[in-house]
């Protein structure tokens, strides 16, 4: 503690609380299917650039800004910027936690069901139409899908509730060797797969030739929303960290984990894509409908699907974990709650809100505003509008606004190395004038 403050108290723990943030569905879920669609090898060069160019820096930004204050998203940019339209990126931020919560909530429910499904071999239905029409029944069916969102969110509550140090990062260091060590075993066992190497080929063989607008754009976009940038994750999370805390360190150590989470689950799942002749460019469906066919004609299929569900679930929970606590800062901070008050508030609300884009599927699917389901609009709106608007509003004020003495200060630590500096000057100026237009193209792409 640090003037009453929580704070992560190791370097480990740090390292985990920080990749478990950004390590979710965009890494397992959504990579595979973008890459997938949109060409294998150059997307995943494309995407790597910007993790670098746009990610690295954007990181920096929220650990400057975290760290500097000391606060939850709302107050950090009072304090930076008092009496200034600034602090509306605290806002958004609040709101966008709220309702991505509400959303991913339910997908991550469903990683639940399928966890469960395994065991039961998914009733024998193992092709891609039958288990289409299997995904398809149990998200209209209201209460299951109700029923695993509310669980999903107790198991968040649990660890929430637990405090900063003894409840997140003690989660962390234990959910996120275990993730990986999954991935691991995975990854080793589909490089014994028939077809192995065309799965391969179409990850790391880039095919220039397939780089479009729609391919560059795709990455930036991948790169932006697989790291949680506009969030305030990062904010709330290093407002916790201690002034030994290396930001840029941890920074790179952050986009370059959680690359590898998404490289390794490529490697996961082209291979045995390949193997059993399914579709790369499968999209979306890929998770729920085509694997689920795949591992079924794997030796020991239960344990491989159970597995790989298991793996989705962990990267979920380390996600809202994060999300959750944006809100719980801001509650004790703001409005002077007791720890257990705000927990309690915050999952009360994500399970209402939850709830209800769970049943978006069933009986509220004629719910609808502006022509979309509380689940699509919640998804829309936080995804497309409020995290691109957020990171954009973020770089210009790092980059533009924000006295530099308060960037160099927390981005050297005490530091006087010529190359750190030089490092430094680079992350201000992709803070000025790269990553800005980079997210405002996505911002624009994604209103299309």
């Amino acid at each position: 503690m640090e003037n009453g403050r929580a704070q992560f108290s190791t370097k480990l723990g740090v390292v985990a609380v920080t990749v478990g943030s950004a390590v979710g569905l965009g890494n397992i879920w959504r990579f595979p299917f973008e890459a997938g669609i949109h060409g294998g090898g150059a997307f995943l060069l494309l995407n790597l650039f910007f993790v670098f160019v746009i990610g690295v820096p954007v990181i920096c930004a929220e650990f400057i800004i975290g760290r500097h204050t000391g606060s939850n998203v709302r107050t950090a940019f009072r304090k930076v910027a008092p009496g200034k339209a600034w602090g509306v990126v605290g806002f958004i931020g609040l709101l966008a936690s709220i309702l991505i919560i509400s959303f991913y909530s339910v997908v991550a429910g469903w990683t639940m069901e399928y966890i469960y499904q395994s065991f039961t071999g998914f009733s024998g239905v193992h092709s891609v139409e039958g288990l289409h029409d299997r995904f398809d029944a149990f998200a209209a069916s209201n209460w299951r899908p109700a029923m695993w969102t509310v669980l999903f969110l107790l198991c968040n509550y649990v660890i929430l509730v637990r405090g900063v140090e003894k409840g997140i990062e003690k989660m962390s260091n234990i959910l996120m060797p275990l993730l990986f060590l999954i991935l691991i075993i995975f990854a080793v066992h589909s490089l014994t797969l028939p077809a192995a190497s065309e799965g391969l080929e179409f990850l790391f063989n880039p095919d220039c030739s397939k780089i479009t607008p729609r391919v560059v754009l795709g990455a930036m976009g991948q790169a932006f929303f697989s790291l949680s940038l506009g969030l305030g994750c990062l904010i709330t999370y290093s407002s916790y960290f201690t002034r030994k805390t290396g930001l840029m360190k941890t920074a790179f150590l952050t986009a370059g984990l959680d690359t590898l989470v998404a490289v390794l689950a490529g490697v996961i799942i082209f291979p045995a894509v390949f193997s059993f002749g399914q579709e790369p460019a499968a999209g979306p469906k890929l998770v729920f409908e085509v694997l689920p066919s795949v591992f079924a004609n794997l030796p020991g299929s239960m344990f491989w699907s159970a597995a790989f569900f298991v793996l989705l679930f962990l990267a979920s929970l380390t996600s809202t974990i994060s999300m959750s606590e944006i809100q719980i800062a801001y509650f004790m901070e703001e409005r002077n709650m007791r720890r257990s008050g705000a927990t309690n508030l915050s999952i009360l609300i994500a399970m209402v809100l939850g709830v209800g884009c769970a049943l978006s599927f069933g009986c509220l699917g004629n719910l609808k505003i502006g022509g979309m389901t509380l689940f699509n609009l919640f998804d829309y709106v936080s995804s497309n509008i409020l995290l691109p608007v957020g990171g954009f509003l973020l770089s210009l004020f790092v980059g533009w606004s924000l006295k530099r003495s308060i960037i160099v200060k927390e981005l050297l630590n005490g530091s006087d190395s010529r190359w750190q500096r030089r490092l430094v000057g680079g992350i201000v100026f992709c803070l000025r004038f790269i990553a800005p237009v980079c997210i405002l193209a996505v911002f624009v792409y994604g209103l299309l």
